[in-house]
């Protein structure tokens, strides 16, 4: 998925953001802001994938403040709401007869947790509206291919999901405990790094995803989606290879994902936070999306 030119004011908004989080001193604020305009100017075209400029940027902004979790407390905020209204989803979901209608719903919820993303223009990640934003899941999906979803989880036996978000992993979890009751080997993959509020391995011990998947790895990179694969562990490479089936959670594994030729059916769970990405499934902006793409 190629850069649009609203991305830009995106990309540089967040750096923005980020910058002023990172550091409150001055020169420092100047000196990243000065190394993103100049990286920007060099590599935004309209080849450019966002998910590796967003990605260049944040590791600018990292190197220069000498803070590399700029996003940590509003991760930890971002967990504790998601888990607290984890019962009462938990609670919905069981009252569901079918596995079918139980993955459904599971995998609805999941989509919304994708809602928890910060400083994207027009996009208010409000940690209060969660519950309100469950309620209309299946009313906000404008791409609805979850039978689909449901029919490849069924038949898969080795599963890699992606997840994105801290906050959203906890309701990752419970699509996990789905895709485990059809009999799949789920694999859990978080970020190597810290990078924007994406889950790394601290994310998934605080909410339990060690108890619920059969095994949590890390891409073994910072970095945004899969947008610099030589980057990748070995880890993650034979588990990615060895998947029946992928899911991948968020905008940053769709605009990467689109970029490369798969050979497994991939599941795309996201909010459409913006509206390059929106257009690209053709949706309208804050909608849900469930799509199947086959190799």
């Amino acid at each position: 998925m190629k850069v649009e030119i609203e991305c830009f004011s995106c990309i540089i908004h967040r750096g923005y953001s980020e910058i002023v989080e990172a550091t409150i001193d001055p020169s420092l604020r100047f000196k990243a802001a000065s190394a993103l305009l100049e990286y920007m100017a060099k590599e935004f075209k309209p080849n450019a994938v966002a998910a590796v400029l967003g990605t260049m940027r944040d590791r600018i902004i990292k190197r220069i403040s000498n803070n590399f979790d700029v996003y940590a407390e509003k991760k930890r905020a971002s967990n504790e709401a998601a888990l607290k209204l984890l019962p009462s989803v938990k609670n919905e979901i069981d009252k569901e007869i079918s596995l079918e209608k139980k993955f459904k719903k599971a995998c609805l919820v999941a989509i919304v947790g994708n809602n928890i993303e910060f400083d994207i223009p027009g996009h208010e990640a409000n940690l209060e509206s969660l519950e309100r934003l469950i309620i209309n899941a299946e009313r906000d999906l404008a791409v609805n291919e979850i039978s689909e979803i449901y029919e490849e989880a069924r038949k898969a036996e080795k599963i890699l999901f992606l997840t994105d978000n801290a906050g959203e992993i906890v309701f990752d979890k419970l699509l996990v405990g789905e895709m485990k009751q059809l009999g799949a080997k789920v694999t859990v993959v978080v970020k190597g790094g810290p990078i924007l509020n994406d889950a790394t391995s601290e994310d998934a011990k605080a909410v339990s995803m060690y108890e619920i998947a059969d095994a949590v790895i890390t891409t073994g990179t910072d970095a945004i989606g899969l947008p610099l694969l030589e980057e990748l562990s070995e880890e993650f490479r034979i588990a990615y290879d060895e998947a029946d089936f992928v899911v991948a959670k968020g905008m940053g594994y769709a605009e990467t994902l689109t970029e490369i030729k798969i050979k497994q059916p991939h599941a795309f769970l996201l909010r459409s936070k913006c509206n390059p990405v929106a257009r690209h499934f053709g949706v309208m902006r804050g909608k849900n999306v469930a799509k199947l793409l086959r190799p």
